[in-house]
């Protein structure tokens, strides 16, 4: 599957009840295997991922996204999601995608947000695992 949007975040950044940009909130990158097959229809909550991955270096729930930014992209006439990259350090792992989701404490709770496709199984032997994001951010809402 290529990279998606879930639809419940689009009703969250438009009521203006989730802030990309806030720094209060905490926004998380969980890493997911090829058997997970994301559904923006009817995946809304943490809760809703299947297939995490697991292994050393690699904590349930994934790591926390920084340095988030929200950029105004006028020549394509869209929002452009963007963070620092993100590392586990010292892992062994294997990964096929990414789901981006805000955490509220609480799985059940937790609106997702975007799915990013690797293309293929992504690894790590005791080494960092880096998610380098596209220069063009991590997502992006038109």
């Amino acid at each position: 599957m290529a990279n998606a949007v879930y639809n419940v975040i689009k009703v969250e950044f438009g009521k203006g009840t989730i802030n990309w940009a806030d720094s209060n909130s905490v926004f998380k990158c969980a890493l997911v295997t090829s058997d997970y097959t994301p559904d923006v229809d009817n995946h809304k909550h943490f809760s809703d991922v299947t297939n995490e991955v697991s292994g050393q270096g690699y904590t349930a729930g994934g790591a926390e996204i920084t340095g988030r930014t929200v950029t105004e992209d006028d020549a394509n006439d869209l929002a452009k999601y963007d963070a620092d990259d993100t590392t586990w350090e010292n892992s062994t792992i294997t990964a096929r995608g990414a789901v981006i989701y805000k955490d509220t404490g609480d799985a059940s709770t937790s609106p997702l947000i975007a799915y990013i496709d690797f293309g293929a199984d992504q690894s790590s032997d005791n080494a960092s695992f880096t998610i380098k994001w596209d220069p063009n951010g991590i997502f992006s809402i038109n």
